[in-house]
């Protein structure tokens, strides 16, 4: 699917173009939102997954970042039509930086042969949006106490983020078979 030359300049623009296509991926999963009190519902958590397995710890990491800069800098990259730092430091603020610790873990273990089959791959995913989770519930904590913010943070987004897995873990086999065929 991507030309495999040697070389640092073919490394850096394939990195670069799949960068500059996951913050995209990311924006637009942003934008398919259920609004709900304080979180919303999104895509986000399932394309922040499947980016870790595609691209692995590192570039996967890379994306996150990438994105949340890009939101940092105003850029409506976020649910609804919102960029700067207000999410960054709002109720969204620890799914939004628990995105690159989830992606970096997805990343390492599909990198460990995880995403070789739909099973292994679907317990990378959970342990992913464990991870997010984790960063969101604790931020929520802070400020809402922690019977609300599991309330309002955690179990609402339980059933949606296991049909998330399930889709994930069976989208990226299927489009690694089509990719691996060219």
């Amino acid at each position: 699917m991507w030309p495999t030359r040697p070389g640092e300049t073919v490394g850096g623009l394939r990195a670069f173009v799949l960068v500059a296509l996951g913050t995209a991926l990311m924006a637009l999963s942003a934008k398919v939102n259920l609004p709900l009190p304080y979180v919303p519902m999104t895509l986000q958590s399932l394309v922040v997954l499947m980016i870790g397995a595609a691209y692995g710890w590192r570039l996967g990491s890379a994306t996150m970042i990438a994105y949340l800069a890009e939101g940092a800098m105003g850029l409506p990259v976020f649910a609804g039509p919102v960029g700067g730092l207000a999410p960054l430091v709002g109720p969204t603020a620890g799914y939004l930086f628990g995105f690159v610790a989830a992606a970096f873990v997805t990343g390492w273990l599909a990198e460990r042969g995880w995403d070789r089959s739909v099973g292994l791959l679907f317990v990378a995913m959970a342990v992913g949006h464990v991870v997010i989770f984790v960063g969101g519930f604790g931020w929520l904590a802070f400020g809402l106490g922690t019977a609300k913010a599991w309330q309002v943070g955690v179990a609402p987004f339980i059933a949606a983020s296991l049909i998330k897995n399930a889709l994930g873990a069976t989208l990226m086999p299927a489009a690694r078979r089509i990719i691996d065929r060219r």
